[in-house]
Formats: structure tokens, C-alpha cells, sequence
């Protein structure tokens, strides 16, 4: 992005709540700093209209219809540069919880009363499953102090460089207690660092919003809270709800639902 003085930029969403965008807007001092360095020229939550005129597309939310994929290849076109910010963007969130049955019946189960729309994909997917991604903002939802440092790295003509370390290292240095010592499952052994360990730091255990490390401990941790006396479907279970797509957690799935869910349903 080096030579572009003030760069354009689009926020975009697909299937999600929108919370991203919402972090976006809570940058509140940080973001009056940062429109005078980018102008913002399409952003549904803050903008009436918009333009296909900008270098930089922020986009959340996971890609569930055929009208979204064709929507997501027109915004790579566009842009110079695409962020994934989110956990549906990144890994499909818990959006990608209804994968492993069919659409229609995922439908039916929310939409009983309602004709089947064809415009449903059969699977949700992460933006880099459709489009080449340049950088990506974890989390559900994204910590703004992170974008806001994403961001000032490209203006500067620079590559944010993403984490390589745990989220145990964020919450050891706020001194929290490990919840594994207490026999409760958490995942923060398991994803990337960079949200200053919010929901630990709060009791709360960690859910691997932000996806996986590379070669994440996967099996080591499930191997430990078995240890610890907690069921293993349960840790399966969980670990599906932001990590579907994630290889080895796919694998957990297909030993749980063999065949898939509706394989499981249609046997039962």
C-alpha cells in the first residue's frame, strides 16, 4: 500500500451479527485518527450507499448462499487488499455448526413453516475457502486495538505478521489461574494469541474463536481432559462450535458423526 496517500476503504459483512463491524465502530477516538489517513466509501452499519472505488476490503461474516460467493469474487476484484476480520470470515464460526446436513434440513429446523430457498449454499465457508485472503483479524469479535494495529502496519507499507504464540501465554501474564486445574475445558493452548485473554482473564474458559496455531496441540489436549475425567464428546462437541473446518477437529466430527450428522439421524 506504499504511495497510496489516503487510501479507500470498504467494510463489508456476509452471514454473521454484524459485531465486527461494530468493533470498527468502537475504535470511537482511534477511528476519527484513522479517517484522516483512509476514507471510508462503503460500510453499511455507519454509511447510506456506497462505491466499488477502494483498495482495502474489510469484510466479516461466512459465505452460506450463491449470491454471497458471487458478491465476495466481485469485492477481490476490487480491492487491492482483502481482511478477513472475524471468526465467521476466518473459519466460518459458529455458522459452520450446521455443516455435516443437508441445507434443507438445517432449513426446516429454523424455517419450518418456509419453502426452501435455493439460493442456500450446501455448506458454509470461510472467505479463503472462495477468495485469496491477504491478512486476517481473528475472534468472535475481533479485538479493535488489533485491527487498529493490522491496519497502521499496511498504511505504513508494512505486513502484519500474525501470531505464534498460544493464548495460555497472554493469560499467564495477566496472572490468571489455569482452568485446566480446575477440571473445566478451555482452548487456549490451542488458538493464536492477541486478545489479551479476555474471557479467561473473566473465568471464562477459552473457545478457540481466533482458529488454531499451526500445529496446535489438538489431540495432547484431548488427551489431557480426558485425563481429567471429562467426556470426550463433550470436548468434541465443543471444539466444533468455532473449529469445524479446522483438519484435525474435522476428523474428531467424522469420529463422532460418522458419515455426517445426517448419516447419524437417518440411523436413529
Amino acid at each position: 500500500m506504499a504511495g497510496i496517500l489516503k487510501p479507500k476503504i470498504g467494510v463489508f459483512s456476509f452471514t454473521g451479527c454484524e459485531g465486527c463491524q461494530l468493533q470498527v465502530l468502537n475504535l470511537e477516538n482511534e477511528l476519527l485518527d484513522l479517517l484522516e489517513r483512509v476514507e471510508i466509501v462503503n460500510f453499511r452499519e455507519a454509511l447510506t450507499g456506497g462505491t466499488n472505488d477502494y483498495a482495502v476490503a474489510l469484510v466479516e461474516g461466512s459465505i452460506s448462499t450463491a449470491s454471497d460467493e458471487r458478491e465476495l469474487k466481485e469485492i477481490r476484484r476490487n480491492a487491492r487488499l482483502l481482511i478477513a476480520i472475524g471468526a465467521c470470515a476466518h473459519t466460518t464460526g459458529l455458522n459452520g455448526m450446521r455443516n455435516g446436513e443437508s441445507a434443507k434440513l438445517a432449513w426446516s429446523r429454523v424455517y419450518p413453516d418456509r419453502a426452501f430457498d435455493a439460493n442456500v449454499a450446501e455448506e458454509v465457508r470461510p472467505l479463503c475457502e472462495v477468495v485469496d485472503v491477504d491478512f486476517t483479524v481473528p475472534g468472535c469479535p475481533i479485538d479493535r486495538d488489533e485491527l487498529l494495529r493490522v491496519l497502521t502496519v499496511i498504511l505504513a507499507g508494512g505486513t502484519p505478521r500474525p501470531s505464534t504464540t498460544p493464548v495460555c501465554d497472554e493469560c499467564r501474564r495477566a496472572g490468571n489461574e489455569c482452568l485446566l486445574d480446575d477440571g473445566r475445558i478451555c482452548f487456549g493452548a490451542l488458538a493464536p494469541s492477541g486478545c489479551r485473554a479476555v474471557c479467561t482473564s473473566y473465568g471464562e474458559s477459552c473457545a478457540a474463536c481466533r482458529g488454531h496455531l499451526p500445529g496446535a496441540p489438538v489431540s495432547e489436549l484431548m488427551a489431557l481432559l480426558e485425563e481429567k475425567g471429562i467426556d470426550r464428546e463433550e470436548i468434541i462437541l465443543r471444539l466444533g462450535r468455532f473449529g469445524s473446518r479446522e483438519r484435525a477437529v474435522a476428523a474428531l466430527l467424522e469420529e463422532l458423526f460418522p458419515g455426517g450428522r445426517n448419516a447419524q439421524e437417518a440411523a436413529s
